[in-house]
């Protein structure tokens, strides 16, 4: 395969710690530079002018405009519920029982899932999300279906079949063995192949009998490897429901503790009502929070305190949450996560929101080694940010004074941003010049 060269502006970063600043020293900016790709692996990022210096030809690059970032990564979405977002009424609890369910009911038809599973990526890729851990639907074949379906196109993919065996429509139950069966079977199949793999995946406690979390949490510990990903905390409702049913848990935290599901794989979205005891717990314990701003909106479940996760050492990543969520678009994601900061008193500042959903996602996901950066030896998962010229975000970028600015105008406005969406080195999406 011949080497990609692309030229352009470059922006990534290095470093734990989100920037509060374009000074600060994670902040990796080149504005002209040539990102050179061979076989699916970034092999140097120069200074456009150092590479011409050495002898290289820019007449050889694909030159853009845009800002070339990493690819976006989503911690928290729900692939069989892609066509209910923005379904009107009601909160959390009413609303899976009128929109969720019934949509993944329809996921019983194996036909049905493997269609979806490509458009989903194909959602993915238009809106330059290159790897999600994604939540499929109860029955495995919409599992096999997405993971299928990732694997034709080299995608970096973390999901897994839903667990749930109460409090749902008959349809969307499974037996406890059956459901830990499917699960086990397809982390025989899936998990580590590629760039797959596994995350065992009870949908909340709630729809959870104690013998199915049992036999989960014993299914997670035979693999280190392995991701746990569940919803916690998401809805004052939501809680106080699941502490009726587990009465002798401390707290909803403790729910998913007793039954070994709280460890440095575990990826909990939403976390928004959380107590001190608990925020105290996910620290020790490294698990993750992934702050899903549009859904927490839409759904009215509440504003996540983004300080008070960090001030406590917990993890956060960033999710769009779809179809509670109301945009694949990450950039989007990102300007409503702004506005839930400003309701609390804070800021996010929109460097250390970009650094979130990319090499922080990447690193509470375990993949900091190998995405999230623009970087030489990273998986060439590339986002080109551009916007069209005659739009309310070409004219507001064209005006913007900074990178914080122009990053800014691409979340709130984000009218056609994505220019180009590089997956392993593959142009899996671009923009048509029209």
């Amino acid at each position: 395969m011949a080497a990609l060269l692309l030229r352009g502006e470059v922006l990534s970063f290095s470093g734990d710690t989100p920037p509060d600043g374009e000074s600060h020293p994670g902040v990796n900016h080149l504005p002209d530079a040539v990102v050179r790709i061979d076989d699916g692996t970034i092999s140097a990022v120069v200074d456009a002018h150092e590479y011409q210096r050495d002898g290289g030809d820019l007449g050889n690059c694909e030159t853009t405009q845009g800002l070339i970032i990493p690819g976006l990564i989503d911690t928290h979405i729900h692939y069989p519920q892609m066509d209910i977002i923005g379904s009107y009424g009601s909160q959390l609890m009413e609303w899976l029982d009128s929109y969720a369910f019934p949509a993944e009911l329809a996921y019983a038809s194996q036909e049905l899932a493997q269609l979806k599973a490509e458009a989903f990526l194909d959602r993915l890729f238009s809106h330059g999300t290159t790897t999600s851990l994604t939540f499929t639907s109860v029955h495995a074949h919409s599992t096999d279906a997405l993971f299928s379906a990732a694997s034709k196109r080299n995608v970096r993919l973390i999901a897994g079949k839903v667990l749930m065996n109460r409090e749902a429509p008959a349809g969307l139950c499974d037996g406890p063995g059956d459901g830990i069966a499917e699960s086990a079977a397809l982390i025989e199949r899936w998990h580590g192949q590629g760039r797959l793999s596994y995350a065992v995946t009870p949908r909340f406690a709630i729809t959870c009998t104690d013998e199915q979390l049992t036999r989960a949490g014993e299914l997670l510990a035979r693999d280190e490897s392995i991701y746990l990903h569940t919803h916690l905390s998401e809805h004052p409702n939501e809680i106080a429901y699941t502490l009726s049913l587990f009465p002798d848990a401390t707290d909803y935290v403790d729910v998913y503790d007793r039954f070994g599901m709280v460890g440095a794989r575990s990826v909990f979205a939403h976390g928004i009502h959380l107590s001190d005891r608990e925020h105290a717990r996910l620290s020790d314990a490294g698990s993750s929070i992934a702050f899903c701003p549009t859904s927490n909106l839409f759904l009215g479940s509440g504003l996540l305190d983004l300080a008070r996760l960090r001030d406590a050492g917990v993890n956060m990543g960033v999710a769009t949450d779809v179809g509670g969520g109301t945009s694949f678009s990450m950039l989007r994601t990102l300007g409503e996560g702004y506005k839930v900061a400003q309701l609390t008193g804070q800021n996010w500042h929109p460097l250390a929101a970009l650094h979130t959903a990319t090499t922080g996602n990447a690193r509470i996901l375990h993949l900091a080694d190998k995405i999230g950066q623009v970087a030489k030896g990273f998986e060439a998962d590339l986002t080109i940010l551009s916007p069209v010229a005659d739009t309310v975000l070409g004219a507001r970028i064209r005006d913007s004074k900074s990178l914080t600015e122009r990053l800014l105008a691409f979340y709130m406005l984000e009218e056609q941003a994505i220019e180009r969406t590089i997956v392993n080195g593959e142009t899996v999406f671009k923009r048509s010049a029209a």
